[in-house]
């Protein structure tokens, strides 16, 4: 009888093996092919979503030089430097902002006749950079002429940097709404649904670099009539991308 036992024993430990090799057989039959598996968890959807703010300008970056002709060159640099001080005074007097020197030349002219070139002066130039308020840039830079400045190069408007950076905000926000929006559109034209955010990049907030205009300075002409310097708006755009599932 024991030895009927352990026949029946060994017989129901097969039996266990052979069940769990089916078991085992079916559980690696139905186990996903890892690259469908990879495919199925890194299904996203990226939009790109753009924003602009548009900010009103407030102040005037003038470029603003001394011109100054003459026979010698330590003649004509020394009333370049006159000027130009005479200038850089009153503008400190009337406190503008971000004053540099934007560049010095000394340059000899050439008088050309029957194909010789004969030397026949020097023009020496002086060129400033500030930057003011808009309202009081008219006012500024006729008496500015009248100080001794003989080129105004050009203007440009901004922004407050503080507006500028609080634009940048908004910009931000506005891309990212509109990111949003492409997305569930998207996503409601083909029926799905929207998943978690995967990845959010803010690609750029900036506004673009300030244009100067032309102006021609006339000091006989700046002596009645204050200079109109109107500015404008700026923008500053945004664009922010997005990585849904799905």
């Amino acid at each position: 009888m024991s030895s009927n036992l352990q026949r029946g024993d060994r017989i129901n430990f097969r039996s266990l093996l052979t069940a769990l090799c089916l078991t085992l057989t079916l559980v690696s039959f139905v186990r996903l092919d890892p690259a469908v598996a990879q495919e199925q968890r890194i299904r996203t959807l990226s939009v790109t979503g753009r924003g602009v703010e548009a900010i009103p300008t407030t102040q005037t970056q003038v470029r603003l030089g001394v011109e100054v002709q003459g026979k010698t060159a330590a003649e004509v640099q020394q009333e370049a430097a006159r000027r130009s001080s005479a200038v850089v005074e009153l503008l400190r007097s009337r406190q503008v902002e971000k004053l540099e020197t934007a560049g010095i030349t000394l340059n000899p002219i050439y008088n050309f006749d029957n194909n010789q070139q004969r030397l026949t002066g020097y023009t020496a130039t002086n060129t400033v950079t500030f930057r003011i308020n808009t309202a009081s840039a008219g006012t500024l830079l006729d008496d500015a002429v009248n100080a001794g400045a003989t080129r105004i190069e050009g203007v440009s408007f901004v922004a407050a940097e503080s507006a500028i950076e609080s634009a940048r905000k908004q910009a931000i926000k506005k891309a990212t709404q509109d990111a949003q929006a492409q997305a569930d559109a998207a996503f409601s034209a083909l029926n799905l649904k929207r998943g978690d955010i995967l990845g959010i990049q803010v690609n750029g907030a900036s506004a673009p670099p300030p244009m100067y205009r032309q102006f021609a300075a006339d000091r006989a002409a700046a002596a009645n009539v204050t200079t109109p310097v109107v500015g404008g708006e700026q923008q500053v755009e945004a664009s922010v991308t997005l990585q849904f599932g799905y």
